[in-house]
């Protein structure tokens, strides 16, 4: 197996599982500042043209990075970072859907529309009108989860999770492209730092990341 990998906050999601599963796959990087995930050859493994993706020994290939893990979680289900047990399994896809749907994905188009617009205008439709709302529904959903989590230490309890990971690293990435969230969130913020002392939250950052720039 390799893993298609490159600077990018969804590649990094998958880098920071592999860390906590204690996984080493091998990677070959792919410069989306470029394009190259948009030309032939990439193309030719994935035709959604995003990162990552994972080929497998058969030639085959799985792209978005939930499904990734999903796979890898199958094939590796020790350290359980799904879930071991069905009732586990689904209450951290029920989270990571929460944050993916009402908080990561808003944070990821305002940033296409807005600070990323220069680079994506060409590739994928951009509308930068809906930009300033992106982030302010992004901003209230990351209130609205904060006030449903309680005292555990992660999102799905006393496990940490794949929901966690997800989160963490778009969040990382919002403060540095123009979208700063609240610290002071009760929850998120002490949540935050617990998932930043992890060695994974470092070790996923992407080589190329420099100091100030995107964090990927």
């Amino acid at each position: 197996m390799i893993v298609l990998d490159a600077l990018s906050p969804a590649p990094r999601c998958l880098r920071m599982f592999l860390l906590e599963k204690r996984l080493n796959l091998p990677m070959r990087q792919v410069d989306v500042f470029s394009g190259e995930n948009r030309q032939a050859p990439y193309l030719a493994h994935n035709p959604a043209g995003q990162t990552p993706a994972l080929l497998l020994d058969d030639g085959s290939c799985i792209a978005e990075s939930v499904a990734i893990m999903e796979y890898l979680e199958e094939r590796h289900p020790a350290p359980a970072l799904i879930g071991a047990t069905p009732e586990e399994r689904a209450a951290t896809r029920q989270w990571q859907r929460r944050v993916e749907l009402n908080i990561t994905e808003n944070i990821h188009n305002a940033y296409h529309y807005a600070e990323g617009q220069a680079r994506f205008a060409g590739r994928i439709p951009v509308a930068p009108e809906a930009a300033a709302g992106l982030k302010r529904v992004a901003q209230d959903r990351l209130a609205w989860l904060d006030g449903m989590l309680g005292a555990q230490p992660w999102l799905a309890g006393e496990r940490f999770t794949l929901a966690d990971i997800w989160l963490y690293v778009w969040l990382d990435f919002a403060a540095t492209v123009g979208q700063p969230w609240d610290r002071g969130l009760p929850r998120i913020g002490p949540w935050f730092d617990r998932v930043a002392a992890r060695p994974s939250a470092a070790g996923s950052l992407h080589p190329a990341c420099k100091p100030g720039g995107a964090r990927g």
